[in-house]
């Protein structure tokens, strides 16, 4: 059997990215958080996502009891699977859950950021830290009915390039993930609207879009004073950089892009008379 490794801390998106990496790779099958799955569906296994506590959660991801390694193990030998993706916190635990189910030695290592942007895992840390959300890679209709009062919502479709449907994932909010912090959007928006106001060549910021999955991107509309006595293009690349140093700091948000669409004001200030 040939084994894949792809680690990285929690919360970097690993799961996110998984069906799309193992596509890419021409892996049939995941292990993921003690889950066994095929093609885009969970064939075997327990997700540690459901586990009252993280002691036992980290012990089913990473196969301590024998009846779930049978389990798996026998799914494995069923499906005739020859290529096979571990996903783990670290490489030691890849290698733990390679041992562990008798997959032999792991040929290929990858980690989180030889995939995803480091826009893209700061968002993921982000989201992890403020709202609780886990992903899963398998369907919303595949997860065990006596946990649905710990899904939040269905995930999303995930296409190949070629847009062939290649799985879905689930979000829930684990027992062991009490704590979460729910930022509303209107919270980013009036960020925004208050580091413009700091701009005296700035009328108003009629409107903030931002877009946080995928690489995350922020829309901004502003209007300016008039008469123009200043250089328009470096107070655009001051307004843009102030923007993302504030999120970058003090959200851990890094934007792939900040756009302004700028407008000129109705209103004409009166110039000074002498």
């Amino acid at each position: 059997m040939e084994v894949f490794s792809l680690s990285g801390p929690s919360g970097t998106g690993k799961s996110t990215s998984a069906l799309t990496f193992a596509h890419k790779h021409k892996i049939p099958a995941i292990i993921d958080d003690g889950l066994l799955i095929f093609n885009g569906q969970k064939i075997a296994g327990t997700s540690a996502k459901f586990e009252k506590n993280s002691l036992t959660a980290v012990k089913r991801a990473t196969f301590f009891f024998e009846d779930h390694v049978k389990e798996i193990q026998m799914a494995i030998n069923n499906y005739y699977i020859e290529r096979i993706l571990i996903i783990g916190t670290s490489e030691r635990m890849t290698k733990t859950i390679a041992l562990r189910l008798n997959l032999g030695e792991i040929k290929h290592y990858f980690h989180v950021e030889d995939i995803r942007s480091s826009s893209e895992i700061k968002i993921a840390q982000f989201v992890r830290k403020t709202e609780g959300k886990h992903i899963i890679p398998i369907p919303y209709k595949q997860v065990d009915p006596n946990f649905f009062k710990k899904i939040i919502l269905k995930g999303r479709e995930i296409f190949s390039p070629k847009r062939e449907r290649i799985g879905e994932t689930t979000i829930v909010h684990p027992d062991f993930h009490r704590g979460s912090i729910i930022i509303h959007k209107k919270v980013y928006i009036d960020l925004v609207k208050i580091i413009c106001k700091g701009y005296q060549e700035i009328e108003d910021c009629k409107s903030a879009q931002f877009q946080l999955q995928g690489l995350p991107i922020l829309n901004v509309s502003i209007t300016i004073k008039q008469p123009i006595r200043f250089n328009l293009f470096e107070m655009s690349e001051r307004l843009q950089s102030d923007i993302r140093i504030y999120f970058l700091n003090h959200l851990n948000i890094e934007f792939s892009s900040i756009n302004l669409y700028i407008q000129m004001s109705k209103k004409t200030e009166s110039l000074p008379v002498k």
